[in-house]
């Protein structure tokens, strides 16, 4: 397999395409619930100041009235991703008045789900779609899971590189096939090797016990108000958090374009026995959108996602249907307490390496066999990532974490280490070394410091991490209120609700007309 990496950077580099990579496009979306200054989830509605949830394209919310979720535009850089991510936060706190954004993944203490806002979007038609939907959720997988919070990551490459590297395949189909494909190629290796990020940077090995209240677990005890495990790296990602027994048995296939699109939307149009109970419209109120297994694309919940911007009216599949992979989505990245976005440029620069190691990697699909090992090694690490000598299954044989990541990484190496020569620095080099030693020393890593800092703080973890909220608002707090991206950012906070007052008097179909024809896409496959 490192060879298969090697020749393939060989090649970029023989023909010009490695310089291509400067040309890398990156953008963030950062969740965090707002809460109080004791740490309590916050009963407000979302600030006007804000703009409006509904069409502000980079203050919206995500769940919950209460769960913001901030979103940069598309930079080359991702240093300037990560600026732009900052000041948004700091825009975002300078109308927050008393409230702090939750600085973990796992959410506060709540000890009543009814006390979680759903997010509310207006009056329009597809304002009330988002809130229906999100009533869906509510009654097929309960309220608490969904104020669990994540950081996407979306990365793609440069129409220029695309095309260069096309060339240096010598594929001659069409470029969006072959763009597709090459994504889809990316994905499978994305999938066979993501418990990796999940190791190095993974931080929720503990939670609020109110998340669990009366649900069984095999978590243990901390204290009076932490349950944890103690080699876990990201409970957010295990079946306490996004996964479910539904999805996990949906087989969705990411071997290619045509096999993901139809397997998803075989999802979206299969009835769900214990869903058709719930009922759809009940006495003259919705519950959901409809009884099918997914209601909508964006309910299945994977640690990655293929991705086009949709054209208005057009859902998610039928844009890349028509249209193909624009960029993919990482989503399986934690808030990381310790640092005050949640996630730094080393962390940033990792997943550059490591998505363009995965597009330039092995070919193979994805079989059934290796899809349960994928699925296996994940769990394992979810749970027990920092547990001396834990065994992975590879083909063939059983290996240590450790040796199977050092391998990856030393596959790393070589792609940062042409990074460095492209971006005339040493920094990707470097964060592969940083990475190297959290993977020889598990204490390093952040899941194992989340652990340490609640044992010798003698806190519980809302306890901790409300201090670590506060701490970062202070220190984001720093930032001039008359910089001129405040000022863009207050003009597109405005704008935003102006575009939702129109968009709700330019409705000319009642709701129920609305979400029929919006429901009844077919894709053929």
């Amino acid at each position: 397999m490192i060879s298969v990496l090697k020749k393939q950077l060989k090649q970029l580099e023989s023909c010009g395409a490695h310089l291509l990579l400067k040309g890398t496009l990156h953008g963030i979306e950062k969740e965090g619930l707002r809460v109080d200054c004791s740490g309590k989830l916050s009963q407000k509605p979302h600030p006007k100041s804000l703009g409006s949830a509904l069409t502000n394209s980079t203050i919206t919310t995500d769940f919950s009235e209460s769960l913001l979720e901030l979103i940069t535009p598309v930079f080359k850089d991702p240093g300037s991703a990560l600026q732009f991510l900052k000041d948004l936060h700091g825009f975002t706190y300078s109308h927050l008045d008393d409230e702090l954004i939750w600085a973990g993944s796992m959410p506060c203490q709540i000890p009543d789900p009814a006390l979680i806002p759903i997010a509310r979007y207006g009056s329009s038609n597809i304002g009330q779609l988002k809130y229906i939907y999100r009533l869906g959720l509510k009654h097929r997988y309960g309220k608490m899971m969904q104020s669990i919070a994540g950081i996407h990551y979306n990365f793609s490459l440069s129409d220029e590189f695309w095309q260069t590297f096309q060339e240096n395949q010598e594929n001659s189909e069409d470029l969006q096939v072959f763009r597709s494909a090459s994504f889809f190629k990316m994905i499978r290796n994305f999938r066979r090797h993501s418990w990796l990020l999940l190791y190095l940077f993974g931080a929720s090995p503990a939670l609020c016990d109110s998340f669990l209240t009366g649900k069984p677990h095999n978590l243990e005890r901390l204290d009076d108000e932490t349950l944890y495990l103690p080699y876990a790296t990201s409970l957010r990602m295990s079946d306490l958090g996004y996964t479910t027994k539904v999805q996990s048995s949906l087989n969705i296939c990411f071997n290619h374009l045509h096999t993901y699109i139809k397997s998803l939307t075989q999802a979206i149009q299969t009835p769900y026995p214990a869903y058709q109970e719930i009922g759809v419209k009940v006495d003259g109120k919705y519950h959901q959108l409809n009884d099918t297994i997914l209601q909508i694309e964006n309910e299945h919940y994977s640690d990655v996602r293929p991705k086009r911007v949709a054209k208005a009216g057009e859902r998610p599949l039928q844009a890349l249907r028509k249209g193909g992979v624009e960029y993919i989505e990482i989503r399986n990245t934690d808030v990381n307490p310790f640092l005050p976005i949640g996630i730094d440029i080393q962390q940033a620069l990792f997943f550059d390496m490591f998505l363009i190691s995965c597009l330039l990697m092995d070919e193979r699909e994805i079989c059934p066999a290796e899809c349960k090992m994928v699925d296996s090694n994940m769990q394992k690490v979810i749970t027990r990532g920092r547990e001396p000598g834990l065994l992975l299954d590879t083909p063939g044989r059983k290996q240590t974490l450790l040796e199977v990541g050092k391998s990856l990484l030393d596959q790393m190496r070589i792609t940062g280490e042409l990074l460095d020569e492209v971006h005339e620095t040493k920094a990707y080099t470097m964060s592969v070394s940083a990475q190297i030693r959290k993977l020889e020393d598990g204490s390093q890593t952040p899941s194992a410091q989340v652990l340490k800092a609640l044992q010798e703080s003698g806190l519980s973890y809302p306890q901790w991490v409300v201090l670590k909220s506060r701490d970062h608002k202070e220190s984001i707090g720093q930032l001039s209120s008359n910089t001129k991206i405040f000022k863009d950012l207050a003009r597109r906070a405005a704008d935003s609700i102006k575009e939702q007052q129109q968009l709700e008097a330019s409705d000319d179909r009642n709701f129920d007309q609305f979400l029929a024809e919006y429901l009844a896409f077919k894709i053929n496959i």
